[in-house]
């Protein structure tokens, strides 16, 4: 294309950041709010440019960057990836909404959750495998300093730390996997649309294939890697939180690389993915029975539907990619926006558990009755996001790993029923706190918020098939490529 979308749509944040060293902290927040609404644009711009029924990968923009080893500033969409794009600048711009104001360093602040959404929206357009790693790395400083500096208890650092360390050692195997890929060309070779046709020897997949598992398992979050997810959620506050549950890069770094890169080791490992996501979705759904704070209660939520998505994903069929990526879709309005709705909350009482609250429907009813909704839709009730995604899944895992199918729908009946459980203690019942009854409801950009995610999740459970049929060719290309 003659306008350079994609590039402009990574830019945008970056030139926001760069543009806050020169304005006074009084208009740090304006100027966030239009680098992510102009991000938002061209995000929108790019996805209606697509087109499902054309090539493979559209929006191509290609520059030799390092001649010597041959890597390429190499950026396009398809249908895996081209609804990432606005998802991920409406969260942010939600999460801006919902922030806290009174930041003793407005500018800093800003400049790093820009820099965060240009190196997200850089992960989900890279299709060169240097790139990716370049922007899969350059998430982990802004969200650090976000966490260390602007968390809610004393743990906060250590939180930070943990999950830095984590990360860092996640990007090693991923690094590598990267190389052996390129050193097994006659010339090396990070292009990922060259990559996909080449013919490696099987042991070379296996490799491959297990060195970008461990990659992005940590990420995903895997059991047992899922032990930071946790304490950021208690530790960090809700903005940020929205952002790194709502948006599973891991996931979608799966989808991209470790299954298409390697289809005859995933072809032969599909049990491993099985095992790992049948795992991963009972512990999340046991934990959330076992857990008292809100918070930390959405996390067991989100690591249990992640490991939906891994078993769908194991399923290596067009249908399982296809739920894979709409579920991963639907976090963003369900997961991201419980946790921003769960950050009000905690403002406005001091806390998000259980214990301390209750009655709440009486003081805050709109903020009460968008919890319930972000709920419903993160267990994948008919009618909301999630449900499409959840539904392709579930079919997907049946026939392909029945067991681990049957597993799946038991681990599913126990996350929903854990989250009316803690629903019902949180906000129903008689007020008992003077916090909660004193407690105000939403206002302003805080409504304007809520109506968002309300009309994202309505508008997409019940009327998917356009969504969805952006995702199909792509997902079908997939599932084609896997099993040639």
């Amino acid at each position: 294309m003659s306008v350079p979308l994609l590039s402009l749509t990574i830019a945008a944040p970056l030139a926001g950041a760069f543009l806050l060293a020169a304005v006074p902290p009084r208009l740090a927040r304006a100027v966030q709010a239009g680098a992510l609404l102009v991000t938002l644009m061209l995000a929108c711009a790019a996805a209606a440019a697509y087109d499902p029924g054309g090539a493979r990968f559209q929006l191509l923009e290609r520059v030799l960057w390092v001649p010597g080893l041959n890597v390429h500033y190499l950026v396009a969409v398809d249908g895996l990836s081209v609804l990432f794009l606005p998802s991920t600048a409406l969260l942010f711009l939600a999460a801006l909404a919902v922030a806290d104001e009174n930041d003793p360093a407005p500018r800093l602040h800003g400049a790093l959750l820009l820099v965060l959404a240009a190196a997200t929206l850089g992960i989900f357009c890279a299709l060169d495998t240097m790139l990716f790693f370049l922007f899969w790395e350059a998430t982990l400083v802004p969200l650090y300093f976000l966490l260390a500096r602007r968390g809610v208890t004393t743990a906060s650092p250590a939180a930070a730390t943990r999950y830095a360390l984590l990360m860092l050692a996640g990007g090693v195997p991923l690094l590598l996997a990267f190389v052996l890929l390129a050193a097994t060309q006659p010339v090396p070779v990070f292009d990922v649309t060259a990559l996909l046709a080449a013919q490696l020897p099987k042991s070379t997949q296996v490799a491959v294939f297990l060195l970008l598992l461990a990659g992005v398992a940590a990420k995903l979050p895997l059991v047992p890697l899922h032990t930071w997810l946790p304490q950021v959620a208690l530790a960090g506050p809700g903005s940020l939180v929205a952002l790194v549950a709502g948006l599973k890069v891991g996931g979608y770094a799966l989808i991209r690389f470790a299954v298409p890169l390697a289809p005859e080791a995933a072809a032969s490992l599909h049990w491993l993915l099985a095992g790992l996501g049948t795992l991963t979705l009972l512990y999340g759904a046991v934990a959330m029975v076992a857990q008292s704070n809100l918070r930390v209660v959405l996390a067991g939520a989100s690591i249990c539907h992640v490991g939906l998505v891994v078993l769908g994903i194991a399923s290596l069929s067009a249908a399982g990619v296809q739920g894979a990526v709409a579920l991963l879709l639907s976090f963003v309005p369900a997961t991201g926006g419980a946790f921003l709705l769960l950050e009000i909350l905690r403002r406005r009482t001091g806390s998000t558990d259980v214990h301390s609250l209750g009655g709440g429907a009486r003081s805050m009813p709109l903020l009460a009755a968008g919890f319930f909704v972000c709920g419903l839709a993160g267990v994948g009730m008919p009618g909301t996001s999630s449900f499409p995604g959840e539904f392709m899944l579930i079919l997907s895992a049946l026939r392909a790993h029945t067991g681990a199918g049957m597993a799946a729908l038991f681990g599913l009946c126990i996350a929903a029923v854990a989250f009316l459980h803690h629903y019902r203690r949180a906000f129903l019942g008689p007020v008992v706190h003077p916090q909660v009854a004193a407690a105000r409801d939403l206002e302003g950009r805080e409504w304007a918020v809520l109506v968002a995610l309300v009309a994202a999740i309505f508008v997409i459970g019940l009327y998917p098939g356009p969504w969805l049929e952006i995702v199909r060719p792509a997902a079908e290309a997939w599932a084609a490529g896997v099993q040639r």
